[in-house]
């Protein structure tokens, strides 16, 4: 099933209204759909190198506000939606979800996994709906999906949109390489907003 669905966004990414296709794509993708944005990213910029930059911003607000839309239905209907959401995607135990955010370091760690999620091909909508399931700061949400779905699709984008198709090979095998190493100073830089931020309103 996923092959298939993989061959008819290939297609989509050519149609004269994939930027349409291209946002609708990264939003549910966000809470639900199994192909990446990136999938219509790299087609889609290789087509139209000079709008690189319009195809960044579509992805990264469709992602984000889908990412809203995870953390909702987890906030609200994770027993009625996300748990069969997590099941479609072969996760039976969500009860360490809870411990996790409630042990010592748990926002910090949550972060970590948010921003991971949020820049590698770990499913993100996991994280998107469980963040809702165990109450974590919105705000917080919203900031480390924007910064990791943003830079990801950014740097996509950038080296497709400037050094063209060639990239296209190297994109796919050293995109987990270069997200690994993006994510870790990501959440450094999070972490010590996170204490500034705590500090400041304490």
């Amino acid at each position: 099933m996923f092959k298939e669905i993989y061959k008819k966004s290939i297609e989509l990414a050519g149609h004269k209204r994939s930027k349409f296709f291209l946002g609708f794509i990264s939003f549910i993708e966000s809470f639900i759909f199994p192909i990446p944005p990136d999938v219509f990213i790299i087609p889609m910029t290789i087509a139209k190198r000079a709008q690189w930059v319009r195809i960044t911003l579509i992805a990264t607000i469709g992602s984000v506000l889908g990412a809203c839309i995870g953390y909702f239905i987890g906030y609200v209907f994770f027993n009625e939606i996300g748990v069969k959401i997590f099941e479609l995607y072969g996760v039976d135990n969500t009860n360490f979800l809870k411990e996790k955010m409630s042990s010592e370091g748990g926002v910090i760690a949550w972060v970590t996994l948010l921003a991971i999620a949020g820049f590698t091909p770990v499913p993100f909508k996991l994280l998107t709906i469980t963040s809702g399931f165990v109450h974590f700061n919105f705000f917080y949400f919203v900031i480390v999906s924007l910064l990791t779905r943003g830079s990801r699709f950014f740097l996509i984008a950038f080296l497709i949109g400037n050094f063209g198709p060639a990239m296209k090979k190297i994109i796919e095998k050293k995109l987990v390489t270069v997200s690994i190493i993006i994510s870790v100073i990501l959440v450094i830089v999070a972490f010590f907003v996170y204490n500034f931020l705590i500090k400041f309103t304490s």
